[in-house]
């Protein structure tokens, strides 16, 4: 049986395998790049592990308050290795993105401190952290203010309005360097690198915190190299490899982990304690697959906007630009294709193929969110998913893809399902 008939049998049509052939037959160069940066960077995880001298005793996980945990203290400083920091906490404790972040926040802002976002509207999720929905605990219950400096409109930094936001009550400033869900480009690491050169010219000694969510090992380097006092991320998308179940991260300045380690734990405790049960080899494992996971996610992210933008629709990026995170924006300006495409992703998933995505009031969010995620792990976005808010322009954002092949088949899923509710039509059709 030929791979063609494979895709037959999984329900896609003969003419939209080849039109996704004709499409990858372009990309072979790109894909060719992504495997040098994978190389690079996988070998950047490596020399980590043989300088910390990972063994199999630092598999080995603890139960209870978790002191002298081996295996735990040395994953910490293979992350502040390979992210070039001074530390880091590295911790199933930390349920998710949006919680390794606001605890980087709460931890190291006091009442009558402002919060500053040099990178305009922050992610849904953290507008309740900051308080600008109001929410139990955010920073605006315990008297720390917000700022907010918009991006121009082609989506670089304003300069101007960082200055002119920053003032003595500033102590912290944001930088979020995915898109979350707006329109806008991702920023680079080169981009960043520059900003926080001219923020702490500004004010020296102003922590810079990235929302390094989604961006981790697209690029050979990573904001912490230029001056970021702290990358936060999850362990649910790239540096978990697919393999980890739970988790996220916080490298930075020891001050900065010292003060998130208080505040995740308890005020004489901090790192001490922190039990890591048995998660640990899928923590190594995953860190150490993660180069080349994300890889595979970034190549289906392009194959992604490459389809479609030969379809005739927004994308962004587009099919051509250079990459710096591995989510792929498609803009419909139709609902009904947002929850097509989600249902074609979802279609794909090894796990809950049969199940149907329907929009829903999803925590954290100020309007109905539709969620592809057939997963391994739930919620885990460097695995093949798609979300998107139902309201204007409707967008959808492609995620993930533990292999290539599974991406591709996924991208192609989601145009079939596209093609059945007359959302779309075939070049030449």
């Amino acid at each position: 049986m030929e791979t063609k008939e494979i895709y037959e049998e999984l329900g896609i049509r003969k003419e939209i395998y080849d039109f996704g052939e004709n499409i990858l037959k372009a990309l072979e160069e790109r894909f060719k790049a992504i495997d040098e940066t994978a190389e690079y960077n996988q070998l950047k995880v490596i020399s980590a592990f043989h300088k910390e001298r990972v063994g199999e005793a630092c598999l080995s996980g603890t139960k209870g308050y978790g002191y002298n945990d081996l295996g735990r203290d040395t994953l910490e400083r293979v992350y502040a290795d390979v992210f070039k920091t001074e530390d880091a906490l590295v911790r199933p404790q930390i349920t998710c993105g949006t919680h390794a972040l606001a605890l980087a926040l709460l931890s190291n802002l006091r009442p009558g401190d402002e919060l500053l976002s040099a990178a305009g509207k922050p992610y849904d999720t953290l507008e309740s952290v900051i308080g600008i929905r109001d929410a139990k605990g955010s920073l605006k219950e315990y008297g720390i203010s917000y700022a907010q400096a918009d991006l121009k409109k082609d989506g670089s930094f304003d300069l101007d309005a960082i200055k002119d936001k920053i003032n003595d009550k500033t102590k912290l400033v944001t930088i979020q360097r995915s898109k979350g869900y707006q329109t806008r480009r991702t920023l680079s690491v080169k981009d960043i690198a520059g900003a926080i050169d001219f923020i702490k010219s500004v004010k020296p000694g102003l922590k810079v915190m990235v929302d390094n969510c989604y961006g981790e090992f697209v690029e050979r380097e990573e904001p912490s190299e230029y001056g970021a006092d702290m990358v936060v991320g999850s362990l649910i998308k790239n540096p978990g490899g697919g393999l980890a179940a739970a988790g996220g991260y916080i490298c930075g300045s020891s001050e900065c982990v010292e003060n998130a380690a208080y505040r995740l734990t308890s005020p004489g405790l901090g790192k001490e304690v922190g039990a890591s049960l048995n998660m640990l080899p899928e923590f190594y494992q995953g860190f150490f697959m993660a180069p080349v996971v994300t890889a595979a996610a970034l190549k289906g992210a392009i194959f992604a906007a490459n389809i479609y933008e030969k379809l005739g629709f927004d994308v962004l990026p587009d099919g051509q630009e250079d990459r710096h995170d591995i989510i792929q924006a498609v803009t419909f300006n139709d609902p009904n294709a947002v929850v097509a495409f989600c249902r074609g992703i979802q279609a794909a998933a090894p796990i809950d193929s049969f199940v149907t995505p329907e929009p829903w009031d999803m925590p954290g969010y100020d309007s109905k969110v539709i969620m592809a995620a057939g997963n391994f792990v739930s919620g885990s976005s460097i695995e093949l998913s798609a979300d998107g808010p139902i309201r204007p322009p409707y967008s959808v954002y492609f995620q993930g893809g533990l292999t290539f092949p599974h991406a591709k088949y996924g991208i192609l899923s989601s145009l079939e399902y596209l093609l059945r509710e007359g959302c779309v039509s075939l070049p030449g059709k």
